[in-house]
């Protein structure tokens, strides 16, 4: 690994490490546009453009996260089965540690391994799943249209406290929306993000989720195609950067004990906004793990 997120130390012993980063370079399973595998080296990459010191502290987040990267699963591309065993021993690894794991993308598949790691340390799991896709269609076998249908199959999650946040546009199975409602899913399209107002989303999203342990799914597709268009499945009338770090604020008070930002993909970005941008998220995810300290 000749870069790391925010040129934090590389090592995989996380032992006093609060947070780790953990690249997931893995792109099988979309349907669109092929290149998430680049995800983690230009995130990487683009984090070097941002600072790890909150300037209302001079506090460092390196320091006071002892963070850690992690480096890649060792994926291998086209083959699901070795791939997510991969990632899972991977995020297992640094669970089995203390550590939360602050992953990154890859396509949207990615989550169901992290997924299947947290849960076997936790138990299953409060889903908040930020995204324009529900990703939860009545299909089989793993692609990234399926990955929480077969999480909620595996029991991995706790349903009745989990949610999809920012659906918007068409879909390519008439029951996008559907299927994940009935399995018990709260979903809350984009239009009803904006009448309600991001803020008040959040609160509810917080008292739906209480103190149940919480994975944070971070698709990028949610921001507006205009702002993030380096990513497997660009949905125009997303979220502005001002919406999405409200939104996030608002569940800065959840137990999150893993966080995933997906869907970068270089070739199709714009010189590198969107990796910049996610960089970004996973910035805002460290300082809220380092607030709670």
């Amino acid at each position: 690994m000749t870069s790391t997120f925010l040129k934090a130390p590389a090592s995989s012993d996380a032992t006093k490490a609060r947070a780790a980063i953990l690249g997931c370079p893995f792109d099988h399973g979309t349907a669109m546009r092929i290149g998430a595998r680049l995800g983690p080296g230009a995130i990487r990459a683009a984090s070097h453009e941002l600072g790890p010191f909150d300037p209302t502290t001079g506090t460092s987040l390196i320091d006071s996260l002892g963070l850690i990267d992690a480096g890649d699963a060792e994926v291998v591309p086209s083959q699901i089965d070795r791939s997510f065993a991969a990632i899972e021993e991977a995020c297992q690894a640094l669970l089995s540690q203390d550590c939360i794991p602050v992953a990154m993308g890859g396509d949207g598949m990615v989550t169901l391994p992290l997924l299947r790691a947290a849960a076997k340390r936790y138990g299953p799991l409060a889903l908040v799943h930020i995204d324009a896709h529900s990703d939860s269609y009545p299909q089989v076998g793993y692609n990234t249209a399926t990955t929480f249908a077969r999480a909620h199959e595996e029991g991995l999650l706790d349903v009745a406290r989990s949610s999809h946040v920012g659906l918007r546009g068409t879909a390519s199975d008439p029951g996008a929306w559907r299927h994940p409602a009935d399995i018990g899913f709260t979903l809350t399209p984009m239009a009803q993000l904006r009448e309600r107002g991001t803020a008040a989303t959040g609160q509810a999203i917080a008292a739906q989720v209480a103190d149940a342990p919480c994975y944070l799914c971070f698709d990028m597709d949610f921001f507006d195609a205009s702002i993030a268009p380096g990513v497997c499945n660009p949905v125009y009338g997303g979220a502005s950067v001002v919406e999405a770090f409200t939104l996030l604020d608002a569940l800065s008070g959840l137990n999150i004990v893993a966080y995933d930002v997906n869907t970068v993909s270089p070739p199709h970005d714009v010189q590198n906004m969107t990796a910049l941008l996610a960089a970004t998220v996973m910035v805002g995810f460290l300082q809220q793990i380092a607030a709670k300290r």
